[in-house]
């Protein structure tokens, strides 16, 4: 008995499904960055909520927006006892910051302070130039469609040891201080750094993985991973990764 005929635009439509299905099913939208050949800018903002002198630094931090450069904003905590305190500090924070008084021979630590490739810097110089050539090769990229992301590191000087840093830096924060030197006052927030993790000492080429706190739509995160000299704390190459 003969098999029924399928009419050719219906036939059509179920080949079009049945090759469409699986493509669809595979199809993971990919987020990947790669380093360049020069050494991308980084600097750290030290602030605080609690500090009266923190806004306009703050502010400054935010024009950065664009710029060929890794931004970040540690909040300190040590200014929470003048009777506000500061929902983004970390512990942590003030450590690294302390770390990096130890390498510049500073004898303390301070808010507002900008650090420009692990060295104190003034604002009124230029933070976005660099005639340096990095000295190593960063990729980041997303694993499938999760917060677990995957960096190859590949130092240029393969004999020497490094050491690196992921940090997740967030938009677009803001608060109402209601107490302490800004009471009052509604502060603004960009480059926020909502997680910071060190990792420890490396030598050749490695592989590293990471794991990101959820992404929130109503503030734009990346993901920036620091590669540094162990000895100086200056940065051997630093990139950024926008995932939404």
């Amino acid at each position: 008995m003969p098999l029924p005929t399928i009419p050719l635009p219906i036939a059509s439509l179920l080949a079009s499904a049945c090759c469409a299905l699986p493509l669809a099913a595979l199809a993971t939208p990919v987020c990947e960055a790669r380093s360049g050949a020069l050494r991308t800018p980084v600097v750290e903002l030290y602030t605080s909520e609690g500090c009266s002198s923190c806004p306009p630094a703050d502010q400054w931090l935010s024009t950065l927006k664009g710029q060929p450069v890794v931004a970040q904003a540690f909040h300190v905590a040590y200014w929470d006892y003048i009777g506000w305190k500061d929902r983004f500090a970390q512990a942590t924070f003030t450590a690294r910051q302390r770390d990096i008084a130890a390498h510049n021979q500073q004898a303390s630590i301070y808010t507002p302070q900008v650090v420009r490739n692990g060295r104190d810097w003034r604002t009124s110089q230029p933070v976005t130039e660099s005639k340096a050539a990095a000295q190593a090769s960063i990729r980041i990229q997303r694993v499938g469609a999760t917060d677990g992301f995957e960096a190859r590191v590949e130092p240029l000087d393969a004999n020497a040891a490094w050491t690196a840093y992921w940090t997740v830096t967030e938009d677009g924060h803001s608060s109402r201080v209601k107490a302490g030197e800004n009471a009052g006052e509604f502060l603004k927030h960009d480059f926020v750094v909502r997680q910071y993790t060190p990792l420890g000492r490396y030598q050749g080429a490695q592989s590293l993985q990471f794991f990101a706190l959820a992404a929130d739509a109503a503030h734009p995160r990346r993901i920036n991973l620091v590669v540094t000299d162990p000895q100086s704390g200056e940065p051997l190459q630093a990139l950024s990764l926008s995932c939404s």
